[in-house]
């Protein structure tokens, strides 16, 4: 049986929301509410939080949850959970960004059964979209992938370009990353890809580097919190459940 360990990486000085692991709905901090969401799923050996920030590291402490501080260089999330997860026994790693309040066991759980493959060495979550403002959002990536389900690219304008109107379905990438744990300490060791900087999306890192990435198809939609007008979002859906 594979152990199965979820990290989730938290930085304070994100750039359109700063501060965003310590914002609040309903008096608890948004780093406390995935935290206890994920532990719920109980599908993991362990659920870990990683930061380099010692404001986000005390809070997470306050609430009894499991911390570990990380250097300050890391480059993405990804970098950071591939440092803590260097020392641990473990099979496989997801990483779950702090801001997917939403995300719950069955998605999770689909993500980890796609290891049953043992040429998947990584794999994320995708879901349909057709509505035409997330389309154009460039913060809701999209992703394309061949017929054996692995990704092909990721990318935050639409793709791909219709060049004749077409019912093509559209997916969207879900911010949650599965790793066998050499795959993970590998993609850590590699610099940033060119792709990677120009889209600022650090699975490209991947695709550049020869690595194939499964995607899941699952009907959790997702909702990663960029900005001031995302939260205020979160706090009209979750006003009554905290």
């Amino acid at each position: 049986m594979k152990k199965v360990i979820a990290i989730i990486p938290a930085r304070y000085n994100s750039t359109r929301l700063p501060g965003k692991p310590l914002r609040k709905i309903n008096n608890k901090p948004l780093i406390q509410i995935i935290y206890e969401n994920i532990r719920k799923t109980r599908l993991f050996s362990d659920v870990i939080a990683a930061t380099d920030d010692s404001r986000i590291f005390d809070v997470v402490k306050s609430f009894g949850g499991n911390v570990k501080l990380t250097a300050s260089y890391h480059k993405c999330g990804t970098e950071r959970v591939a440092e803590i997860a260097k020392k641990l026994d473990a099979d496989i790693i997801i990483n779950i960004q702090g801001d997917e309040l939403f995300i719950t066991k069955e998605p999770l759980n689909k993500l980890i059964q796609a290891f049953s493959e043992p040429d998947v060495s990584v794999a994320t979550l995708i879901h349909p979209i057709s509505n035409s403002d997330e389309i154009e959002n460039p913060n809701r990536v999209k992703v394309i992938f061949d017929k054996n389900n692995f990704a092909i690219y990721f990318s935050r304008s639409p793709i791909p370009y219709l060049r004749e109107k077409t019912n093509l379905q559209y997916y969207v990438h879900i911010g949650v990353y599965a790793f066998r744990k050499d795959a993970l300490q590998t993609f850590a060791s590699l610099p940033q890809s060119r792709l990677e900087r120009a889209e600022k999306l650090e699975q490209l890192r991947l695709i550049e580097n020869g690595f194939k990435i499964k995607v899941v198809k699952t009907d959790y939609a997702g909702f990663g919190i960029d900005t001031e007008e995302d939260l205020k979002k979160v706090l009209e859906l979750k006003k009554n459940n905290y």
